[in-house]
C-alpha cells in the first residue's frame, strides 16, 4: 500500500498542457535571445575602446572600406559647412528633452565629396510650432569624430519621404535616401556612414553619444527573467497536474 500512495500520477488538463507547451518555449527563446543581444552589445563596445585607442584618420583614406573595418573608426574631416543644408533626425529625447540630431553636410577640402557630420542634439518646440535655429558654422573647420555605422536597419512604419527644402526632417538615416538629396553645384560622392562628431569640436552641439541603448548587464538580468519564468510556469504545471506534491511529502515522511 505505501508503494501505491507514493507513485507518481498525472492528469493532464488539456488547457493548461496547451498554455505551458506554447508559452515554456518562447519564454526560453526570449531567455536566449537576450543572451545574444548581450554578447552582441559587449562585442560593440569592445570594438569602440579599442578603435578609440587609434589615432584619426582622414576621411577620405575610409572611402572604400568595408563596413565592418568601419564602425567607430577615428577620423579627421577638414572642409566646411554648407550652412543651409543640414538634416533634422526627428524625436531624439536627451534628459527627458525632445529635439533633434543635427546632420549637417560638410563639403571636404581639396576633393570632390561630402561628409555628414552629426553635430549632436539640439532642443526642439515638443508642440512642433517650429524648427530649431542650427547655428551657423563659417569658413573653414577641421574636426574630429568618429564613423558611426548603425547596428541594423531603422523600423520605420511607412517608407521615408523626403520634403523639398532645407533643413529636412527625416525619421531615420538611410544614407541611400539622404545621399541624393545632398544638393551640390558639381557631381560630387558622398560619405555612405555619418560621423558622429567629438565633444568640444567646432560645430559640436550635446554630443553624449552612446555606444549601446542598453548594457550587457541588463540583457543578461532580461535573460535571468525569462528563464525563471519558464522554471515557475514548469514547476506550477506539475503541481497542478500530477500529485507530485504528495509523493515529495510521502518520501520524506518515510525517510524519518
Amino acid at each position: 500500500m505505501p508503494e501505491k500512495k507514493n507513485r507518481l500520477h498525472f492528469d493532464f488538463e488539456w488547457r493548461i498542457t496547451l498554455f505551458t507547451l506554447i508559452m515554456t518555449p518562447l519564454m526560453l527563446s526570449l531567455g536566449v535571445w537576450q543572451l545574444e543581444r548581450a554578447d552582441e552589445k559587449a562585442a560593440i563596445a569592445s570594438s569602440f575602446e579599442e578603435r578609440q585607442r587609434q589615432s584619426p584618420v582622414p576621411v577620405s583614406d575610409l572611402w572604400a572600406q568595408p563596413a565592418a573595418a568601419l564602425a567607430y573608426v577615428p577620423v579627421q574631416v577638414s572642409g566646411h559647412y554648407i550652412a543651409d543644408q543640414y538634416f533634422l533626425l526627428d524625436n531624439q529625447i536627451h534628459n527627458g528633452k525632445f529635439g533633434y540630431q543635427v546632420l549637417n553636410v560638410l563639403r571636404l577640402s581639396n576633393s570632390a565629396g561630402s561628409v555628414l557630420v552629426n553635430r549632436g542634439w539640439i532642443a526642439g518646440d515638443a508642440g512642433r510650432r517650429g524648427l530649431p535655429n542650427v547655428p551657423v558654422i563659417a569658413g573653414p573647420v577641421s574636426v574630429i569624430g568618429q564613423v558611426y555605422v548603425a547596428p541594423g536597419k531603422p523600423y520605420l512604419l511607412a517608407e521615408q519621404q523626403l520634403q523639398k527644402g532645407w533643413p529636412k526632417v527625416i525619421q531615420a538615416v538611410e544614407m541611400d535616401k539622404l545621399e541624393p538629396a545632398v544638393s551640390t553645384q558639381r557631381a560630387e560622392s558622398v560619405f555612405r556612414y555619418p560621423v558622429r562628431i567629438a565633444p568640444g569640436q567646432q560645430g559640436a552641439l550635446t554630443t553624449d553619444w552612446q555606444i549601446v541603448n542598453m548594457s550587457p548587464q541588463k540583457h543578461h538580468g532580461y535573460a535571468v527573467q525569462w528563464f525563471a519564468m519558464a522554471a515557475i510556469l514548469v514547476m506550477f504545471y506539475l503541481l497542478r497536474s500530477s500529485n507530485i506534491g504528495q509523493v515529495i511529502s510521502g518520501i520524506g515522511k518515510t525517510g524519518k
